[in-house]
Order: C-alpha cells, then structure tokens, then sequence
C-alpha cells in the first residue's frame, strides 16, 4: 500500500522503502545531490539534498529519509534552497581546484583558451577558429592588438615564458577567416540601430545577428572599425589585408553598415527608437584629454594624430622633433608613427617610471629599439610657441605613495624646472567619452547604465563609451554583454544568465611548481617559440607589419607547452552545477583548507585530493560495483582523505575500468586530457 503525503504542496504516493528524493524525481521536482549514486548503497554525505519537514521543522536528506503517512515536506522553499546554499559553500569552503584555466578567466571575453589552443597543437585550425568565434568575433585584429591578458596568467610563467596563446588565434584567423561562416538563424522581424562601428559596435551586431536580430551599424566615419581602423597604426593592424577582410566578412552575414552619421548630426537619436526595436550606443571615446597645464591647446591629440596618419594613407607629413607625453599604449603607437613619418628625434615624457608605464612592455621595448627617448619622471606643466617652435616646459618629479590605481603618485620636486623643444608635441594622456545631448551620463561623463548594460527602455550601451578607454577585447565583451541582453530583452532569446562558479588555486604568483597540477599526459619543457619580427632599421622605415604569423609547426610545438590546468570535469561537475543554479560564493566561507595532493602517477588516470568532497561514491563503487577494495578513507576529522593502500598508486588495470572515474561527481577522479577516455 503506497505512503500518501504532501511535497511541496502537492500529495503524492511513496512506495514503501522510496526515499524522498526518488518521489520528487519521480514527479518532475529536481533537489541536488552529490553523494547519491543509484549504483551503490547510500552515503548521506553531502547534505546538499536537504529537505524540510513542516510539522517538525526538521531538515532531512531527502537521498536516504522515507517519508511517512501525512508527512508535509517542502522541497523547494527559499528557507530549504538557503539550507542548500549553506551546505554548497561549505563544500567550496575546502575545494581546491581550478574549474577553469587561469588563461581563460583572465580572458575579458571568456574565450575558451585552453580549447582552441588543443585545436590548433592538434593542428585543426578551422576547429580552433570556430572555438574562437564563439567569444571573439574580430580574431584577426584580437590576434595581432591584444595585450594578451591570457598570456600574463599563463601557469608556465611559473616554469618561465607562457605558451604563446595569442599567435593561435592569428594563425586560425588568417588560415581560415575567409572559408569560415556561421550558422545563420533566421531573422526574427526585430531590427536592432548599433551606432558605432569599432570592436563594441560590431561584436554587438555580430552577437544580435546571431541571436536572429536584424541589426544596421551606424558611423560617424567613412569605413568601420572605429578605434581598430583610426587609433592602431597600420604597422601593428594592417588594415586592407587583415580588418578590411573581418569588415567583409560582417556584410556576407547580412550587417549592413550607413556612414557619415553622427549622432546628435544628422543622426537622429528620437528617430532611431521609433524606426528600430533596440539602439546600441557604441560611440567609443573620441574626446582626447588635455595635459591640464597653460598652452595645452597647442599640443595635438594623440588619437587625432593616429587618425590623421591612417586617413592620409600613412602619407603624412614629417611632424619634426616630436615629444610625446604619455606613457600608455597610445603614446607608443604616436612615437613610433612619427618615427615611420621621418621624425629626427621622438622623446616620450612621463610624469612616473618606467615600471609604473601602463605600456606594454613590448611595445615599449621595441619603441627603444626603433630609436625612441624616454624622459621618465617628468611632467609637462606649460606649452608656449618661440621662434617658430614648441616649447615644453617640464618639471622633475619624485614618486610618493600609491594613488587610486594602485601606482606611485609622481610627486613634484622643486625648483628642477626645465624646458624641451620640439615642432610637434603630442599629448597621448588619456581619452574621454562625447556623449550628445539628451543621453544620460555618469560623473565621468561616461554613458550611464541601469544595470548591466541597459541605459533606458530599448537603449543599451557597450564599449569605451560606458566605462572609460579599454583594449579592443574587452569592447567585444561588452558588445557581446549588451547583445546577449537585447536578446534576452527584446528578441525573447533563452539565455541563461547565470555565471558557472569558477573555484581557482590562484595566480602562478603565488604558486610553487609543486602547486600545479599537469593534467596533460605529455607536457613539453621546450622554450617559447619566437615570434618573427622585423629588424628596427626596417620598420622605422616602414608602416609594414612588424611581425609574421607564427607556422602551424611552431604552434604545434607551443601548444605541446600547454599544462591544461583547467578541471577535465568542469562541463559535468555537479559541485559546479549545483552551485552555480543557487548563486554560491566560493569565499562566502573562509578558514583553513585540508591539505592538497594529486596523484598522477596513473598513465590515464589523476587523482586531485583537493578537489575530493568525500562522498565515498568511489569507495563504495570500487568495492560493492567493481568489487574490489583499492579505495578507502584515511585519517580521522578534517585530514581525512580518500587514499590507496599505503599511498601506492592505482594499479594499470584501473584504465580498462575507470567505475570510480566516472562515479565521481567532481574532477577529483578524473581522465587525463588526451588520454583517449
């Protein structure tokens, strides 16, 4: 005779000795579990099932409590879902893992790293750029401009140089850019205005066509591109070989693009919202900053500079003896185009040191080599004309405590005044957001949001012009946000919102060698292949492209390099699923973690203690499944571990079996990446 009683409001009918959690599965009401396999006898380990019972308002583990005649159970109540919550965070609490790579967390539009990086080693590029695709839309130019912030995150700077992650998106790009296109859904009806075509604007309009949205980019320049096309020279993006064809490759996708349409101009703001479903405001930061000292207004902008050079056909005329002040990417790129334009002498001023420049490093290097000067520790603080020429008054500084960013404030020394004089000063010091009238704007003078990226009803923003000057990259993340958005908004597109948990061991500044954890089965020791590049006498006299596309031979050997530090069972973790659904905190809980360990011994197997829950799910598969007994507990209270007999390792035959592997509800028993299972 069945056990009639109420879950969740609803009565329902037990069969004598079903637990709670088989009844609510039975009638399509989903409560988590990690320690529960139907395989194996029940371990009530987890606590993460719990359920409540009204009467007595007890919380019960629903994989293990039968109910009883009449009993009222809540199974899905916001006081039952916090009792979860708290059981989740406590288990993250003492995990240690990394769910994903530090190259792809580090990356702003969460591309894949480690998976197109496997693609392209294993040599199938057309499979590494569709990886790529899904999170960058622009991998050509992303591949040449991106400041690599994968690459500083990469765990083999631990051993010495990271794996050249950003070369394997140049050479998938421009292997297979022009025979790659994607799956088009039909249109939806709903027309989407992006105004700005630079990186925000297009990956917006890129990730709305996806979404089945009818997007037109509008800009206030001749060609798209924005930034890409008007702020990076041609000698680091050239722009008929390599933007010209992502440009292409937009239309063939059926964006169209209007330009000469300035909002405010002869763009009408009002218009766009009777005539459109949704606008992206994409505008960039067009508005150079001053140097804040007397004369300024006799500087020429740095970004005015750049664009003036690409709309010449980099046929610009020679500025003379330049001074550039600034000490950020875009003063690189004016030092070194007024090298290329024939300057005599170019000397970059900049009120820190080189250390605090926000440069790359790269850039700065090759600048110097190309016959750049630098004159650190100095600030402008007047430009007048004399005798046909610009004079730069300057004043030696000191650095003094961190400020708001975190660096050193240059600190004025008296009387060191000085004057350097020059034909061209460039002021590279900053950019600034032009908002037209009637859009509201934050203290910044930024484009404000509500939330995310939503400025008003049917108005979001994306790129520079929300946050403030930003790589390209990051302007594809925030058009793709804002896409991702207007479909959930406007198109009614299911798009889960919720971001997956991403548990980490941290930086590799932080770490030892002995802190990683190798889940590639082959690992090169080789050095960093190096990229080709052109001597300095070369391209100081040229606007070519200052380095070659690395082969797929070097890329083969670079990716052999790769680690594969992120979790081989991050796609199944249940650990990672259940918390993430119910919005848990991997540092919602602080204290000591048990000490870690990881076995990788095995040729196919790895055993990551830190990432174990201590179900027992493998314990009891090995021996009640398997029947064997490799597996078992060791140690008492908060050191206790799941170990093999005496530490040894698990025994070759393992590899035909893997029950346990594929039991556990986390990585901590897991495949080896490659090795075929």
């Amino acid at each position: 005779m069945g056990i009639e009683f109420k879950l969740d409001g609803r009565t329902v009918t037990a069969e004598p000795g079903e637990t709670i959690l088989e009844v609510a599965k039975r009638n399509g009401i989903e409560i988590p579990t990690l320690c529960r396999d139907e395989k194996v006898s029940r371990t009530t380990s987890c606590f993460v099932c719990v359920v409540r019972d009204r009467g007595t308002g007890r919380y019960l583990p629903s994989c293990s409590s039968c109910p009883t005649q009449g009993q009222d159970v809540d199974a899905s109540g916001e006081e039952v879902r916090d009792m979860r919550r708290t059981a989740l965070n406590l288990l993250l609490s003492e995990h240690t893992g990394d769910c994903e790579a530090p190259c792809t967390m580090a990356c702003p539009a969460h591309a894949d790293v480690e998976e197109y990086v496997k693609a392209g080693c294993d040599g199938d590029f057309a499979g590494a750029l569709e990886i790529i695709k899904r999170r960058i839309p622009l991998p050509m130019s992303v591949g040449r401009v991106c400041p690599r912030f994968c690459e500083k995150q990469c765990r083999r700077n631990i051993y010495g140089k990271p794996v050249a992650i950003n070369e394997f998106k140049r050479l998938a790009a421009d292997m297979c850019y022009d025979s790659y296109m994607e799956t088009l859904p039909p249109l939806s009806g709903k027309r989407v205005a992006v105004v700005g075509a630079g990186p925000a604007g297009l990956s917006a309009a890129y990730y709305l066509r996806l979404h089945g949205a009818e997007p037109v980019v509008f800009d206030a320049m001749d060609e798209a591109g924005g930034m890409l096309r008007y702020g990076i020279p041609e000698y680091r993006l050239p722009k008929s070989g390599v933007l010209d064809r992502e440009i292409a490759h937009f239309r063939r996708m059926g964006i169209r693009f209007e330009f000469g349409m300035k909002l405010g101009e002869n763009l009408d703001f009002g218009k766009l919202g009777k005539d459109f479903d949704a606008t992206v405001l994409a505008l960039g930061c067009w508005g150079g900053s001053g140097m804040r000292c007397p004369g300024e207004d006799l500087a020429t902008v740095g970004i005015e500079f750049l664009r003036n050079v690409v709309q010449s056909d980099c046929k610009a005329p020679n500025p003379g003896r330049t001074i550039v002040v600034g000490g950020g990417n875009t003063a690189m790129d004016c030092a070194r185009t007024a090298i290329r334009l024939g300057a005599p002498s170019v000397t970059c001023v900049y009120r820190r040191s080189e250390t605090e420049m926000p440069a790359e490093k790269q850039e700065v290097a090759e600048a110097r080599e190309e016959g750049v000067e630098f004159s650190f520790l100095v600030a402008p603080v007047g430009l007048s004309e004399r005798d046909g020429h610009l004079v730069l008054a300057c004043r030696r500084m000191q650095l003094g405590e961190p400020d708001a960013s975190g660096r050193r404030k240059p600190v004025e020394i008296a009387e060191s005044d000085f004057e350097l004089e020059a034909d061209t000063v460039i002021a590279a010091i900053g950019q600034r957001t032009m908002a037209p009238a009637g859009i509201p704007v934050d203290r910044r003078g930024g484009i404000a949001v509500e939330s995310g990226a939503k400025v008003m009803e049917r108005v979001y923003a994306a790129g520079d012009c929300v946050g403030g000057p930003a790589t390209v990259v990051e302007g594809i993340a925030s058009g793709h946000e804002a896409a991702d958005e207007i479909a959930r908004d406007i198109l009614g597109v299911d798009i889960d919102p919720v971001k997956p948990i991403c548990v980490s061991r941290g930086e590799w500044q932080h770490l030892s060698k002995d802190d990683i954890v190798f889940a590639r089965t082959e690992t090169s020791d080789a050095d960093r292949e190096t990229l080709d590049t052109l001597p300095a006498e070369l391209r100081k006299r040229s606007f070519a492209e200052t380095t070659r596309t690395m082969t797929a031979r070097q890329l083969a050997a670079e990716g052999k390099r790769c680690i594969g530090c992120s979790c081989s069972d991050k796609h199944e973790c249940k650990l990672r699923k259940h918390a993430s659904l119910y919005g848990c905190d991997p540092d919602a809980i602080s204290g000591e973690k048990p000490e870690a360990g990881c076995d990788d011994r095995h040729p196919v197997i790895i055993r990551d203690r830190g990432k174990c829950l201590k179900c027992g799910i493998c314990v009891k598969t090995c021996s009640e499944v398997v029947n064997r007994n490799l597996l078992g507990f060791k140690k008492r209270g908060f050191s206790t571990f799941i170990g093999t007999a005496f530490g040894e390792r698990l025994p070759d035959s393992c590899s035909e079996c893997g029950a346990c592997v594929e039991a556990c509800p986390t990585g901590a028993l897991a495949w080896k990446k490659e090795s075929g299972k």
